[in-house]
């Protein structure tokens, strides 16, 4: 998986980022690391990435700016962020503009790794011959994280889009959230638990243009994806 991705890196410390930057490098990521948000963003539009990797504080651009320049560009870039910011609202700020994961600093290489491999892999177009799904008045195709509805189409992040797959394929079925936070984060920790909670909310933004869509939560359990079939007669 990883030999063939081409990783954007950005951490404006010099000892950290050489090591981090030579780690993944020796794993057979191509790192491209960069010292400020200003550069890290030039590069970005000079090359062509299949990750980003980003430090929050940095010289330049922050990591949520740039994530947010970047999210334009290319919108279902995976995107993680580094950051010794471990605040709740420094994490729904890391999602809410785009973010795919959120590791907290000091970090261990090896976890990244593991990350970066499993959000590459998801990416991957999925070895099913059925890719779109219709939620209501809705249609989510999982070729290309796109939902698409008469008011427009919205692309997803692989993330979110991994995510909705699981409620619109189990339309009958009790999502139970460790399950899901096993499959799509690797583990249960309470940390990665709010990041699906702050996922969670966004798709139920996403799909507020059909009064009836719920998206059930059961505290502490799981989720159930709902649509109201009346809305036909």
């Amino acid at each position: 998986m990883s030999a063939e991705a081409r990783i954007l890196y950005l951490e404006d410390d010099a000892d950290l980022g050489t090591l981090t930057a030579a780690m993944l490098r020796s794993d057979g990521f191509d790192v491209q690391w960069e010292r400020n948000g200003t550069t890290g963003l030039a590069r970005f539009k000079q090359h062509t990435f299949d990750l980003c990797v980003l430090d929050i504080t940095m010289p330049g651009l922050d990591g949520y700016t740039l994530a947010e320049r970047i999210r334009a560009l290319a919108p279902d870039l995976p995107i993680i962020f580094l950051s010794a910011h471990v605040l709740a609202e420094d994490v729904v700020k890391g999602f809410t503009v785009g973010g795919d994961d959120y590791m907290r600093k000091p970090f261990s290489v090896e976890e990244l790794m593991a990350r970066m491999s499993h959000l590459l892999k998801s990416r991957q177009p999925p070895q099913v011959q059925r890719t779109t799904w219709p939620i209501g008045s809705y249609t989510y195709d999982h070729g290309t994280y796109e939902l698409r509805s008469a008011g427009g189409t919205v692309r997803l992040s692989p993330r979110a889009g991994e995510l909705l797959l699981r409620l619109a394929t189990h339309p009958e079925r009790f999502l139970q959230r460790r399950e899901t936070l096993l499959e799509l984060w690797g583990d249960d920790s309470f940390f990665n638990g709010r990041s699906l909670d702050v996922f969670i909310t966004k798709l139920r933004k996403q799909l507020a243009g059909d009064p009836h869509i719920r998206i059930l939560n059961i505290r502490g359990q799981g989720y159930k994806l709902i649509v109201d079939e009346r809305r036909q007669t």
